[in-house]
């Protein structure tokens, strides 16, 4: 599974981590896909969410589904554009994000990174040299939570993107499930002290 690069910086081990899902949970989501930059768009509040986490110490990282490569929809170096795009903005908002997973692969592909597999929350881990458990991974859909307790993190869901609606599928198993309104309002929970 690739990964978009990021400048070099210092690995703090001790330092506390939150994995991310892209799509719906920093920027808005759309049934046809993100192909290009211009279509990336931050939602409300995201990117001064991760700032600020960032700037309290926190290290970020995401892991998104990007299947629209594998459908011949954009390319790799488009997205890599997107991505570049991204860490701009977040870097203008006082932030930084340290590693971005992507998996390029269809669901027909049965690859072993496609969430909610846990591929690519597992090469976080190796990237950041952190164990996993119990580290938050925040999404916005069942594929989002299935990947993050595969991996042993713990499940975020926002309501922003497709999370209403995957709230809606939630069951008596799902007890385990931080439901939060969005990535921003997480953020001012985290900062304030509170995971749960």
């Amino acid at each position: 599974m690739p990964e978009t690069p990021a400048p070099s910086r210092a690995r703090g081990g001790s330092q506390p981590v939150i994995l991310l899902d892209r799509d719906g949970v920093i920027n808005h989501d759309s049934p046809d896909y993100i192909r290009s930059p211009e279509e990336w768009i931050a939602l409300p509040g995201a990117l001064e969410g991760m700032a600020s986490l960032h700037r309290a110490g926190w290290r970020l990282a995401i892991a998104t589904n990007q299947s629209g490569i594998g459908r011949g929809l954009y390319s790799r170096a488009t997205l890599e554009r997107i991505h570049a795009k991204l860490r701009g903005e977040l870097d203008a908002a006082g932030g930084c994000v340290e590693s971005i997973q992507y998996c390029p692969h269809t669901p027909d592909d049965s690859c072993t990174c496609r969430k909610p597999a846990p591929g690519m929350l597992h090469a976080l881990g190796r990237a950041l040299e952190i164990e996993l458990s119990g580290v938050p991974f925040v999404g916005d859909s069942l594929r989002d939570l299935q990947a993050a307790r595969a991996a042993g993190c713990t499940p975020v869901l926002v309501r922003t993107g497709y999370g209403e609606r995957t709230l809606g599928q939630l069951g008596a198993q799902d007890d385990d499930v931080l439901v939060v309104d969005s990535l921003a309002a997480y953020a001012a929970q985290l900062l304030a002290g509170g995971q749960s």
